[in-house]
């Protein structure tokens, strides 16, 4: 381990483990963002020479339909829910050891995605990264907030958030110059990264205690705070709340928690906002931008669209953080569901006019292109409201609604149901294209949105200003 001299080194070696640890986010973000412009290419069949042999033979070439497509994007989802359900299972063997498990094999996961001789590796390839980036995303998140001063934990927690957008964001681009076997050994370098990072740090002290090993949490923290800093008060904390947590967890068992409100109640509100986000073409524009823009953009690049995207929303995520305690959770979901269903609906429309003018004869980019910045506008207005509302509002929620003793389960619970939507609601996307257009598929979503509207208005409580411990059932019911 390091020493710590420096009075101040205390702070850095805590803000230089949470770098380490935001390359897992990183990861995750990477892999969200890969999608879009990977499935673009892998459905234009265009291999790197780098496959190509002297007859011109591309080995590594294969075809895919849009069905099967659609199976690799949704599958990363389908893996991030077995992922949210095994994950508490991992994170109890160590903090740092579930780190190391998942994020060497989703580096190797990434290689082989970059040299899959065929569709049926990148759809295992798509799963297992899945599982690895929700285990990891979660772990990540824990272990942050286990070694991270009060002071501090919220600003290193929204570094891992950020970093999660600024992963998107990077693969917008790297999509844009690179096609999707290239980009994939490129994502591959930060899971390995956040692989050799886990080889220099510790195990969170709350871990240690929690299994017994004081002698082990007092080293830990001692290295995380520095040699100059008195660590028994803080480790006695630590100490005390896991005891009392160990005692009110032996009162519960898995038949009284499922029927009390302090604990259903939580959970039909968390999976109702869950819901309605993954419904309401959030994962449509997250994971097929390219092959949207494509069908509705006449001469602005659909990649540079996407890129657009990325950016707004990263832009709109550092500034969610400060209106989300100014303005009030419950104003901004409502301002959320509005701008979403209104851009929703003008996107559908534009869709529409797109499709009846080639049905017309006339030439795309002669009478469509001039109006490319209506799509462009609608899709940014609703990356804005998502970003800003619903999206960050519904996992805050599930820190705040669910009590001590159910935050656990309940979180579970949620983050499971999350991305089993997820899963579900990417799959459908291109079925809902086939069957009813893009402007179609589009209008569903904006009438997901109002009733999502709708949800917000009647079953949502505002928390702003509560404390955790206010969150009792007869607030839960309050709205």
């Amino acid at each position: 381990m390091i020493n710590v001299k420096n009075p101040r080194s205390g702070l850095l070696v805590t803000v230089l483990a949470t770098l380490a640890l935001s390359m897992g986010t990183l990861s995750s973000g990477l892999a969200k963002g890969y999608t879009s412009p990977a499935l673009d290419s892998i459905l234009d069949n265009q291999p790197p020479h780098l496959y190509q042999t002297s007859n011109n033979d591309t080995w590594s070439a294969f075809s895919v339909t849009q069905q099967e497509a659609s199976w690799v994007a949704s599958l990363s989802m389908l893996g991030a829910w077995f992922g949210a359900m095994i994950g508490d299972w991992i994170m109890r063997r160590g903090r740092r050891l579930a780190l190391r498990v998942t994020s060497l094999p989703l580096a190797v996961v990434w290689i082989l995605t970059g040299i899959a001789p065929c569709v049926e590796l990148v759809y295992v390839t798509s799963f297992i990264g899945g599982l690895c980036c929700s285990v990891i995303t979660m772990v990540a998140q824990v272990y942050i907030s286990e070694i991270s001063m009060p002071g501090i934990r919220g600003c290193l927690s929204a570094m891992l958030k950020v970093l999660g957008h600024v992963g998107v964001l990077l693969s917008y681009i790297a999509g844009t110059y690179l096609n999707w076997r290239q980009s994939a050994l490129l994502v591959a370098i930060a899971p390995s990264m956040l692989f050799l990072g886990t080889l220099f740090i510790p195990e969170t002290p709350s871990y240690l205690v929690l299994n017994g090993k004081d002698d082990e949490a007092a080293n830990s923290l001692q290295w995380l705070r520095g040699d100059h800093v008195d660590i028994r008060h803080e480790l006695q904390v630590i100490k005390t709340n896991i005891l009392a947590s160990r005692a009110k967890q032996y009162e519960l068992t898995f038949k009284n928690s499922m029927f009390t409100p302090r604990l259903y109640k939580p959970i039909a509100i968390t999976c109702g906002l869950m819901f309605f986000q993954r419904f309401s073409g959030a994962n449509a524009f997250n994971y097929y931008a390219v092959i949207i823009f494509r069908q509705t953009l006449g001469g602005m690049n659909p990649h540079g669209a996407t890129i657009a995207i990325g950016f707004v929303q990263l832009l709109a995520s550092l500034l969610s953080g400060f209106l989300i305690d100014i303005v009030g959770r419950l104003p901004l979901l409502i301002a959320s569901t509005v701008f979403m269903s209104l851009a929703l609906a003008g996107f559908g429309s534009y869709a529409y006019y797109v499709s009846q003018t080639q049905n017309l004869g006339y030439p795309d980019s002669a009478v469509v292109g001039q109006h490319d910045w209506i799509p462009l506008l609608c899709v940014l207005v609703f990356t804005t409201a998502l970003a800003l509302g619903i999206s960050p509002i519904s996992w805050l929620l599930i820190g705040e609604l669910f009590p001590l003793e159910y935050r656990g389960l309940g979180s579970s619970i949620s983050t499971s149901f999350s991305y089993f939507c997820a899963f579900v609601g990417i799959k459908l996307f291109m079925d809902f294209q086939q069957t009813f257009g893009l402007h179609g598929a589009f209008w569903f979503y904006a009438a997901v949105a109002v009733c999502g509207l709708c949800f917000v208005v009647c079953c949502v409580p505002e928390t702003k200003g509560k404390q955790l411990d206010e969150m009792n059932p007869d607030y839960a019911q309050a709205r």
